[in-house]
């Protein structure tokens, strides 16, 4: 079987995707079995293995999902100037943080639980964050930023911050020390 093949959309398959991102964002990955799964998604073990045939195959389609989900909603926030843009894109994770249904990051919960860095899962979660990198100093070369490279450097340890801090502390809190970073980054 290849990619393409796994990749297929198909209604069973998108079940089985929804089902297991409810469940690994709410629960965790290793605490949710592929038959749990099987059972909420409402498709059978052999439609379940066609489509993904071993979990961590499903685990890496739910963290490549994920990045998906963060890239549209990223690609939504149009207005402004790239500096504004980046100060929208933070804005809009400190609101999801914030939210009552936050139960910290997918990318950083799923890595918790995938120490092997050469591991497929942790790969994919690598490309994306390779990605926000990359989208933080394009927005900051567009800018102007004398520093895009470093600067994006900083910028992605400010997102892993706020994504665990919104766990941990006070949202007002959070949001406030973000605010604060953001400024004294992009103007320093």
């Amino acid at each position: 079987m290849n990619a393409e093949t796994l990749a297929r959309p198909s209604p069973a398959r998108d079940r089985v995707l929804r089902t297991a991102a409810r469940l690994f964002y709410g629960e965790g990955v290793h605490a949710v079995g592929i038959d749990r799964i099987i059972a909420e998604a409402g498709v059978a073990k052999a439609t379940f293995y066609h489509h993904f045939p071993s979990k961590d195959d499903l685990v890496r389609a739910y963290v490549t999902e994920q990045g998906a989900v963060v890239r549209t909603a990223v690609d939504s926030i149009r207005d402004g100037s790239p500096r504004e843009r980046l100060m929208a894109i933070f804005a809009f994770m400190c609101e999801f943080g914030a939210g009552p249904t936050y139960r910290g990051c997918p990318f950083v919960n799923t890595a918790a639980e995938y120490p092997d860095p050469a591991h497929p899962v942790r790969l994919a979660i690598a490309e994306h964050r390779r990605w926000n990198r990359d989208l933080y100093r394009d927005l900051l070369a567009a800018d102007g930023h004398p520093g895009a490279e470093l600067t994006a450097d900083i910028l992605l340890l400010l997102r892993d911050g706020l994504v665990v801090g919104f766990d941990l502390d006070d949202p007002a809190t959070v949001r406030a020390a973000v605010e604060e970073t953001l400024n004294r980054v992009l103007t320093g």
